[in-house]
């Protein structure tokens, strides 16, 4: 009887990599919680140095310092941990780019529970954390994003304001819809001196939106807009309106009718800036743009991550011309340009 031979250069690695993947998020969690990141950007390299300076053992660190080496976090020189150029740009407290509050969002309930119950989502074909996911009105987790994502967000928004202070410079008006921490619109009135922002999202949100702005110095030119972007009334003639990270979280039905509102509420040659993760065409890269879709099925009742040639179709349903897209520099998103 013949045998089955395994075939050369096959590996089940990927099977143990993916089934342990959960090592890589507590390990990445408790290095944060340690301040191990920080200690080391301090100069506290060796194990006995970091287990005095992050109130640990130096056994316990030897091992979180060695795991952090194999995975990326961290390059090793004899004892010695010393920070990757990525590693000492996110992950010390004292970088304005540390994405450490990051994980309160991203590890927050419904993005655990819905991903605990992603085969009931995959059969439902949405997700089974409640009725509405993510997306129930004034969702807690909507607060612990704002606090919690502006470092990640900073990039992107200094992009679109840079583009509008050169495209549309003449911007007075602009609506920023689910605006969350306020990012996009404060940066785009720190750019444009007279341009005044309404931010518009859940009361509970915009807490956070006006902490922010008053930080910027913009509260004069600082207005909220509190409640449902589908329900509240929007005022006419904006010259841009921001719709960032927004329109993933519906099916597109949804998205239609709302384009249709934002097309009226703009004024003739004003522009929507969409900032959204944008898979290519073949839905399947890039691998960060094209993975949210699954956190849309885990988390929300029907959002998706469109593709260019949709979020096309979409606008031009509103009434829209044509929509060009960008690259974000330095991000896994992209920026659609679409004038009225």
């Amino acid at each position: 009887m013949a045998t089955t031979k395994p075939s050369e250069g096959l590996s089940p690695a990927l099977f143990f990599q993916t089934v342990n993947a959960h090592m890589r998020t507590a390990a990445l969690k408790s290095a944060i919680e340690l301040d191990v990141f920080s200690a080391i950007a301090e100069g506290h390299r060796t194990p006995k140095a970091l287990a005095q300076r992050c109130e640990g053992s130096e056994r316990g660190l030897r091992m979180l310092g060695d795991f952090l080496t194999v995975v990326g976090f961290l390059t090793k020189d004899g004892d010695e941990y010393r920070l990757t150029p990525d590693s000492e740009l996110f992950l010390p407290k004292n970088s304005p780019a540390y994405l450490g509050p990051a994980l309160d969002f991203m590890l927050s309930h419904p993005f655990i529970e819905g991903f605990k119950q992603l085969t009931g989502a995959v059969r439902k074909g949405g997700t089974m954390v409640g009725e509405s996911g993510t997306l129930a009105p004034e969702h807690p987790d909507w607060v612990t994003f704002a606090r919690s994502m502006v470092p990640l967000m900073r990039g992107p928004a200094e992009w679109i304001a840079n583009w509008v202070k050169q495209e549309a410079p003449g911007t007075r008006k602009v609506l920023d819809v689910a605006a969350g921490h306020g990012v996009f619109g404060i940066e785009i009135a720190r750019n444009l001196p007279e341009a005044d922002i309404t931010a518009q999202d859940w009361p509970n949100v915009l807490t956070v939106a006006r902490e922010n702005a008053q930080t910027a110095g913009i509260t004069k030119r600082f207005h909220e807009l509190p409640g449902s972007a589908f329900e509240v009334e929007f005022e006419k003639d904006y010259d841009v309106i921001l719709l960032t990270n927004f329109l993933h979280h519906f099916d597109v039905p949804t998205c239609d009718a709302f384009l249709k509102k934002v097309h009226d509420s703009l004024k003739p040659g004003g522009y929507v800036i969409t900032l959204e993760f944008i898979p290519n065409e073949d839905r399947i890269s890039p691998a960060p743009m094209a993975e949210f879709c699954l956190i849309m099925l885990a988390t929300t009742p029907a959002g998706d991550a469109y593709v260019f040639s949709d979020y096309d179709r979409m606008f031009r349903q509103a009434g829209f011309g044509e929509s060009i897209m960008q690259d974000v520099p330095a991000s896994n998103e992209r920026v659609i340009i679409t004038k009225k």
